[in-house]
């Protein structure tokens, strides 16, 4: 039991303790459960008895009861703990721990060791505060030039100027870096290359902290190196921390859809696939449309004016059979505000509003289906 204490709860000293709280005595119980909580990167305390008592910021985000206590805590506080109570056991097949469960007042039964990685994924998520996942979309080109890395840029800032907690991640490596867009090229922070190694769960609150912060959002971008992949298990784990932070994420994908891109795309809430007001564009749109309609269950349109004679964005709509999100009017001085350093959809104007009401729509669809 190596760096573990024991004490009544709450620590006497030291602060508020936001650990998991662990009820065990069984040294080999004990020991799996303190290596559990630093898989996930969770440090708990370890006590002889229930918890003392609620409120103040003192309870506990979760309380590990090991089969070994469970039986001289009944009648205790702990049903008042409610769903934060597990009950942590050996799989011997037998009832008697399910039945215990319910007497202590525990919520769920985790028995080791077949169940370690969702006790992981249990302890990992209290600690973390983990709520609703954000919403998250992709922004994706129907050809190329299409504006979607504009459109990515802008729905981000957007967002994060609303007060949504936001990250961009620039799913294409071979766009130029949403960094560069942004004006933040030299802004201190990890890029993808340094997530390459990422499997399994990557901790939502340290990746944050990692990226660079640009115009109030956090930006996971691509660096100047050589490197332009990784592979798709990084993707999954890095979108997927993410997403568990809660707010708005925005996901700029490359038209064609490698094996990280389709990670990516699996997870997103919505699609949106930038479409210029030309025949020959819709033409190109069409065969994006096809692959990526299929792994993007809402996947809209956006067209993007200058229109062509007689056609509009109901008839773009109508030609790639994809619901139309919006049409982005031309907006004049946003080459000179991206040269200059403005970020897009960060001033007053067609691209800003289109955002805007995009959030509005999209979080009353998204959050009213939930």
């Amino acid at each position: 039991m190596a760096g573990s204490s024991a004490s009544e709860w709450p620590p006497a000293a030291g602060g508020q303790q936001r650990g998991p709280l662990i009820i065990a005595e069984d040294e080999e119980l004990l020991d799996d459960l303190l290596r559990l909580c630093a898989a996930a990167g969770a440090v708990p305390e370890v006590a002889h008895g229930a918890p003392a008592r609620r409120g103040a910021g003192l309870d506990p985000p979760l309380i590990l009861v090991g089969e070994d206590c469970a039986r001289r805590l009944r009648g205790t506080r702990l049903a008042a703990h409610g769903d934060a109570v597990l009950l942590v056991g050996r799989d011997r097949g037998e009832d008697a721990v399910w039945r215990l469960a319910v007497e202590i007042g525990a919520r769920d039964v985790v028995l080791l060791p077949g169940c370690e990685g969702r006790l992981v994924e249990r302890i990992a998520d209290a600690v973390e505060g983990a709520g609703r996942p954000a919403l998250t979309v992709g922004v994706i080109g129907g050809c190329g030039g299409a504006g979607a890395s504009t459109l990515a840029c802008a729905l981000a800032v957007s967002a994060a100027a609303d007060g949504r907690r936001t990250m961009l991640i620039d799913g294409d490596p071979l766009g130029g870096g949403l960094d560069v867009l942004l004006g933040g090229e030299r802004a201190e922070g990890l890029r993808w290359p340094a997530f390459a190694d990422s499997r399994g769960r990557v901790a939502c609150r340290a990746l944050e902290e990692a990226l660079p912060e640009l115009h109030a959002m956090r930006l996971l971008s691509w660096d100047r190196s050589s490197c332009t992949a990784v592979p798709p298990e990084a993707v999954k784990a890095v979108l997927a921390a993410a997403r568990r932070r809660g707010g708005a994420v925005v996901v700029d994908l490359p038209r064609r859809l490698d094996e990280a891109a389709l990670e990516a795309a699996a997870q997103l809430d919505a699609g949106l696939l930038v479409v210029p007001s030309e025949l020959r564009a819709v033409a190109a749109a069409h065969r994006v449309a096809a692959t990526v309609g299929a792994v993007i269950g809402d996947l809209r349109v956006v067209v993007r004016a200058p229109r062509a004679p007689g056609l509009d964005g109901a008839q773009v709509s109508r030609l790639l059979g994809l619901p139309l999100a919006g049409e982005l009017p031309p907006e004049t001085g946003l080459a000179a505000a991206l040269a200059a350093g403005r970020p897009p959809g960060g001033e007053r104007g067609p691209l800003a509003r289109f955002c805007t009401d995009f959030w509005a729509c999209f979080e009353a669809i998204h959050r009213g289906s939930s």
